[in-house]
């Protein structure tokens, strides 16, 4: 399908979902951040990988859907997927106290771990055209900003690989649809969805990609 400038927002009668992804090729720093709309309701997840860190697991899937779409704000969350420029800049931006899991199987469980403040202030610029996938477009780009935790200090990105999805239907889209790898660093963020099932997602070299179903129902 066509993809305009029009799309970046959310469309009418639909169900829309921004995901946006980063990462060091060396493994040492990533993260993802995405959010859902469903009506009245809203969907937000997010990971952050620090090196010599555990994992940080953000999820609340009972926000109150605010006028401003851009705008995500529940008990201890606040954070924005703001379109700067259509198909070209995007501000990624949260406030919450995430929870550092040492095993990551337990985000798809009751995610018991230490409740850790996390901030994340990023930017996000294209730096190619947007390409379109099952119910949406991709676009990968390069991410300056800062990644705030607790115990962790500061770590900054320059010029990191970045790449965001967009994606709608009247039913909802589907589990992101990333490249399966079975040799990766190790290092994960899953996600237990509602109706959906499970996106294990990996950190490879080339970005962020999910364990093979398979490999999943092993665990």
């Amino acid at each position: 399908m066509p993809v305009s400038a029009t799309d970046e927002g959310p469309h009418e009668g639909c169900v829309d979902e921004w995901v946006f992804a980063t990462w060091e090729p060396d493994g040492g720093t990533a993260v993802v951040s995405g959010h859902r709309r469903l009506g009245r309701r809203v969907w937000y997840w997010s990971a952050v990988l620090l090196r010599d860190a555990p994992l940080v697991h953000i999820i609340d899937l009972d926000v109150r859907a605010r006028p401003d779409w851009s705008l995500v704000k529940g008990e201890q969350l606040w954070a924005e997927h703001v379109c700067e420029v259509p198909m070209g800049q995007w501000t990624i931006g949260n406030e919450t106290v995430g929870t550092a899991l040492d095993d990551p199987d337990e985000a798809l469980g009751r995610a018991h771990g230490t409740p850790t403040p996390v901030a994340i202030d990023l930017e996000w610029y294209a730096t190619d055209d947007a390409t379109t996938v099952t119910d949406g477009y991709s676009q990968d780009g390069v991410v300056h900003g800062v990644i705030e935790l607790a115990g962790h200090g500061t770590t900054a990105l320059v010029e990191a690989p970045a790449r965001r999805w967009h994606r709608w239907s009247p039913e909802g889209p589907g589990l992101l649809d990333l490249p399966e790898v079975v040799a990766h660093s190790g290092r994960r963020a899953p996600f237990a969805f509602p109706g959906l099932g499970v996106l294990d997602m990996v950190l490879t070299p080339s970005g962020w990609c999910r364990r093979r179903p398979d490999d999943v129902a092993s665990r």
